[in-house]
């Protein structure tokens, strides 16, 4: 195409798009699945609670009864010196990781594997949280906040509560300076500009003429399996024709 795009800059992974993790706190996740936990339960204490750039929700660092320490995502209610647990016979209380299979119905719960052991990958920003609504086949059934439903295996872990930090989306950020330093933090690109305001050597949809939005294009949807740069416009439908 002759055109470098911002997405063709991204995909180079130079050094401006990559995540500065060097400047992060910790990783936030769940104890390694090991005995103890499958077969009791291993308590912690919270020492302190900390602001990390990476993460949208307070970190909260853990001393484990074993001599371990590392980083949860903090739960709204948790406070200093809070005991918490993780292990299949934990109480439920926020803060506390057990295996889907020993949380009840209708609890909310944060972190969730996707396989047994992975340390959590689903629900993970502040004020975020799934609901455990029902067992079928074998498998646990949660609620998203996308009112999507999906199952999980009864042996994944997660963390029971709702994520703290649930009212960052209700304070605007005032002014683009603020916002510009906190995109910054995690090498987030910002201001970003529309194709359509680019010039016709920069993109697409580049020039002025054509649509008021998408320039001199005559479609603003890529084709399927479009390479990165070239993968530009509006959301392609998931399918087409009719559903059988």
């Amino acid at each position: 195409m002759g055109k470098r795009l911002v997405s063709q800059a991204r995909g180079r992974g130079g050094p401006r798009y990559r995540s500065p993790g060097h400047k992060y706190k910790g990783k936030p996740q769940h104890r390694p699945y090991d005995e103890k936990e499958k077969q009791g339960v291993v308590y912690g204490i919270v020492k302190e609670l900390v602001h990390c750039p990476g993460h949208s929700a307070p970190l909260a660092a853990i001393e484990y009864e074993t001599g371990e320490r590392g980083y949860i995502i903090a739960p709204e209610g948790l406070r200093v010196n809070q005991k918490i647990a993780s292990g299949i016979n934990a109480p439920i209380y926020p803060g506390n990781t057990l295996p889907l299979k020993s949380i009840p119905e209708g609890t909310q719960v944060y972190n969730i594997e996707s396989s047994p052991g992975d340390n959590g990958k689903f629900i993970r920003t502040s004020g975020g949280f799934a609901m455990i609504v029902g067992r079928v086949r074998n498998k646990i059934l949660l609620k998203f906040p996308s009112k999507k439903q999906k199952e999980f295996h009864p042996e994944c872990r997660a963390t029971v509560g709702i994520i703290a930090g649930s009212g960052r989306k209700n304070k605007p950020f005032l002014k683009a300076g603020k916002r510009y330093y906190a995109m910054k933090a995690r090498n987030k690109l910002y201001p970003i500009t529309s194709g359509g305001a680019m010039n016709a050597t920069d993109h697409p949809f580049g020039s002025g003429r054509g649509g008021p939005t998408f320039g001199g294009k005559a479609s603003s949807i890529a084709p399927a399996n479009a390479p990165p740069g070239r993968n530009v416009g509006m959301i392609r439908a998931s399918r087409t024709g009719r559903k059988k």
